[in-house]
């Protein structure tokens, strides 16, 4: 249990660095490490991500400012796949989705799977290098694509709703490619989108979630991940924000690859 609660740091330390990789730590450690149901976990991981990049958000709200525009156009349609999925579709996958031989695909071990995927989806997404994004956001002829801010706020309210992930990884590249907006400012404006769609999210799984919530674990958890998120924003200003977003997109890819292995190999 301890060291689930020391982990917990790392969760927040990922979100103040590169504004992202919440969920994808929180939800393995709730796993693997606390012994939560993966079902529970995916919800309660909305809810420690959710809090926690408040608490980052209104500090970097001070230092970066936001750009409320961006976070209607993005926030509008994700908050609403976000609790239609959470409240809706989560709750009526069968617990036995698919059973062929000795296998069972279990609704548990099918929001792992789904959830490795996202991973390494995500690890590519950071280890790719890409542009930081002040050359849109200093062209005067640069236009907001509004509807790709849309439907990629509609993706990634599905994937927080069914995986409990806040879509950091996708947020910040659209903010930077679709919404013309420095690295930064996207990561600023990033840690709101995600508390949006976290909290909702949350709402619509205590909705749906009929089992007593620990809310002692799930505060204490919150709480080193809130210590973690200062921690990170701290340290942002002083290293190289590329190499931190390299390294640790190889790190997620590895827990992907490790969570598949572990799930599929019986």
């Amino acid at each position: 249990m301890l060291a689930g609660y020391i982990l917990a740091l790392l969760v927040g330390i990922s979100l103040g660095l590169i504004g992202s990789g919440g969920s994808i730590l929180t939800v393995p450690i709730m796993v693997y490490i606390l012994n939560i149901d993966p079902v529970l976990a995916t919800g309660y991981s909305l809810f420690v991500v959710g809090v926690t990049s408040f608490a980052g958000g209104i500090r970097s709200f001070y230092n970066q400012g936001l750009q409320f525009k961006a976070i209607l156009l993005f926030g509008i349609p994700s908050v609403v796949t976000v609790y239609l999925t959470r409240a809706l579709i989560v709750p009526v996958i069968p617990e036995i989705i698919l059973k062929t031989g000795n296998f069972q695909l279990t609704k548990s071990i099918f929001l792992m799977i789904l959830f490795a995927v996202v991973m390494v989806a995500a690890s590519v997404s950071m280890i790719r290098p890409s542009k930081d994004g002040k050359e849109n956001i200093d062209s005067p002829k640069a236009e907001h694509n509004h509807i790709m801010i849309l439907l990629t706020g509609a993706l990634v309210g599905i994937i927080t709703g069914l995986v409990g992930a806040g879509g950091g990884f996708l947020i910040i590249p659209a903010l930077v490619f679709f919404a013309k907006m420095p690295m930064k400012k996207a990561v600023a404006t990033s840690l709101f989108i995600i508390t949006i769609n976290s909290l909702i999210g949350f709402t619509g799984f205590l909705k749906s979630e009929h089992s007593a919530i620990d809310w002692n674990m799930l505060i204490k958890f919150t709480a080193m991940s809130i210590i973690g998120i200062f921690i990170g924003i701290f340290f942002s200003s002083k290293l190289s924000a590329k190499k931190l977003k390299t390294f640790f997109g190889w790190f997620v890819l590895v827990m992907g690859m490790y969570i598949l292995a572990k799930e599929l190999i019986l």
